[in-house]
């Protein structure tokens, strides 16, 4: 029988049990850490000729050369045309949501000008060069493909390069055919460390990028933590989260099932419900119980449930709300009545459902916006993957000679302040003669 906690926030020991409860210790494995820099250091090194080895050892697969491991356009397009007629129109009916959505985050360049002549601005450029890494072999994820391709697409990203492992050869018809949709320029079968080592350092034939997004394992999460700086890379994302406020009325079948829909990624997923009443909590657990026999992936979720979850009885909505923003879960759903009148008491949240018939699953996969999340307690000051992340700003400054000599007379005052004179001087030579006066 399973044995998930439930809490009451009005029991004196309240916060230090949900702090228990939220305690999550991203401990880096020194062992993954130590290989995962050795492998690092090699592929810096030795490029192409250590990718193979690393291939060949890891995913057990033979290429002669680098090249080999590229699939071609041609071969991504076989793959879509391989898929039966309901999976290709799905994955395209979510490509053109998911697109449509990140349409509206696209970000212009822009700039005004002052009275005297003084123009300010900013430039938004795409960056360059993309990685994408997507996890291979049996845990395959085309929504991953949709949810990091196509916003760097809409950004303008010049040239998009797709890693996935394929161990022993084992390919996903669907992450191809999700590359295929989503026009990704590159598509290199290698993965783990290795891959990420690659995409950051280059090598004689996978290129150099800018940035590297997408999940992986431990060892490809202490890869990007090594390689940034040297590159950007979106995030490093802790277990998969899901927060539900309800008010007792939804059907408790759909609270379960919502809570199962991230326990069954990891035995470390955090699932939590927090309602007033104290029945409903009581359907759930009961539901709970029930429902966990017909899942195939019984034994995370349990694991999950077991580990990290609780049905937590609070005091009304407000104090839900409060306990939410403390929370700042990856997922949040308010399957209350009129969500909107309490989505503007939630301010730290990766993603607000709202609604009892907004389930999180269609975040995931077709609603359109961004499933890449802040997990962890990040919501409170990190954002989901957008168009955003795919763009840079560079600033605009041209001053007029009249503005020089307004700014000028600012910036020499404030420099000689800090005691910097070649900062005072290099603004004074722009209004000031050589014989120090103004001309």
């Amino acid at each position: 029988m399973i044995q998930i906690k439930k809490l009451s926030s009005a029991d004196a020991g309240f916060h230090a049990a949900l702090a228990k409860l939220l305690a999550f210790e991203d401990a880096h494995d020194a062992a993954v850490d130590a290989t995962v820099a050795g492998i690092l250091t090699d592929i810096k090194a030795r490029g192409d000729e250590a990718l193979l080895e690393y291939t060949r050892r890891f995913d057990r697969l033979e290429a002669s050369s680098a090249a080999r491991l590229e699939l071609s356009r041609d071969y991504l397009n076989q793959a879509l045309q391989s898929l039966s007629a309901d999976q290709r129109n799905a994955l395209e009916q979510a490509a053109a949501r998911v697109r449509a959505y990140h349409e509206k985050q696209l970000a212009q360049s822009w700039s005004y000008t002052e009275p005297d002549g003084t123009l300010l601005g900013q430039k938004i450029t795409p960056l360059s060069r993309v990685g994408l890494y997507v996890p291979g072999g049996k845990a395959s994820y085309p929504s991953s493909v949709l949810m990091n391709a196509i916003p760097a697409k809409v950004a303008g990203v010049t040239e998009l390069i797709m890693v996935t492992p394929t161990p022993g050869g084992e390919k996903n018809n669907l992450v191809l055919a999700a590359a295929a949709i989503c026009e990704v320029d590159r598509l290199f079968t290698i993965g783990g460390a290795q891959a990420v080592g690659a995409l950051a350092y280059g090598t004689e034939t996978v290129p150099r990028v800018d940035k590297i997004v997408g999940p992986g394992n431990e060892y490809v999460a202490a890869a990007k933590r090594r390689v940034f700086g040297v590159v950007g890379i979106d995030m490093v994302a802790g277990p998969s989260e899901i927060l539900v406020i309800c008010d007792g009325k939804t059907n408790p079948d759909w609270i379960a099932m919502d809570l199962f829909s991230q326990a069954e990624h990891d035995e470390m997923a955090q699932a939590i419900l927090l309602c007033p009443d104290a029945a409903f909590i009581d359907a759930v657990a009961e539901s709970i119980a029930r429902q966990l026999e017909t899942m195939p992936r019984k034994a995370v979720i349990q694991a999950s449930l077991e580990n990290r979850g609780a049905l937590i009885q609070v005091q009304d909505l407000d104090e839900a709300c409060a306990i939410a923003n403390h929370v700042a879960p990856e997922h949040l759903e308010l399957s209350v009545e009129q969500p909107e009148k309490w989505v503007d008491k939630i301010n730290h949240a990766g993603a607000i459902f709202l609604g009892r018939y907004t389930s999180e699953a269609l975040g995931d996969y077709c609603a359109g916006p961004n499933h890449v999340l802040p997990t962890s307690r990040t919501a409170r000051f990190s954002s989901p993957l957008g168009v955003y992340d795919f763009q840079k700003r560079s600033s605009l400054i041209q001053v007029s000679e009249q503005g020089a000599a307004k700014l000028g007379a600012i910036a020499s005052t404030l420099a000689h302040g800090e005691g910097l004179q070649a900062h005072a001087m290099s603004a004074e030579y722009r209004f000031m003669n050589r014989a120090g006066r103004q001309d």
